[in-house]
């Protein structure tokens, strides 16, 4: 069913309000996914704060248009049938999303992403970032790693063999 000029630009509008937001856009081709798999990654998806949508890819252009940032974004990417991973919240959330979601289901297939600043990534930047670990493990890994050498000198003080405590008496 073919969408009224009204509502396209209703979808316009929506979609170019929704890329001024996102810190990060990522798309995948979903060809042979059934609906079944496309409600399983939307629900993924909204766990994980990232909205998915399934628009025509000229819509999409028109949107990039509206929004300043992406004016200038090659867009010739945009190509087949694409699902978009849109995120506001975290950087690398919606790459993680479509990335996880591809190692169970081998016909979603990573195609690019669009940075907030513009930037356009490729295939293999949005597979490298899809396997990152998310914002808020990479700071519990930093915050480890900084508190570790005070366990250890706690811990050491700590232990019954090597109590100073002994030694003084």
């Amino acid at each position: 069913m073919a969408l009224s000029r009204d509502k396209k630009n209703q979808l316009v509008a929506e979609l170019s309000e929704a890329l001024k937001d996102a810190k990060m856009t990522a798309f995948a081709e979903y060809k042979g996914l059934t609906v079944a798999d496309l409600q399983e990654l939307r629900k993924n998806a909204r766990e994980a704060g990232v909205s998915i949508k399934v628009v025509k890819n000229r819509l999409v252009r028109v949107a990039m248009q509206e929004v300043e940032n992406l004016k200038e974004s090659d867009t010739s990417a945009l190509k087949g049938q694409l699902v978009y991973a849109i995120s506001t919240e975290d950087e690398i959330a919606a790459a993680q999303v479509l990335g996880k979601f591809a190692k169970n289901h081998p016909d979603l297939k990573l195609v690019g992403a669009f940075a907030d600043n513009g930037d356009v990534m490729d295939t293999e930047t949005v597979t490298t970032l899809s396997e990152l670990p998310s914002k808020d493990q990479l700071i519990g890994q930093i915050v480890e790693t900084l508190l570790s050498p005070v366990h250890a000198i706690t811990g050491g003080l700590t232990n019954e063999d090597l109590d100073f405590r002994k030694a003084t008496n």
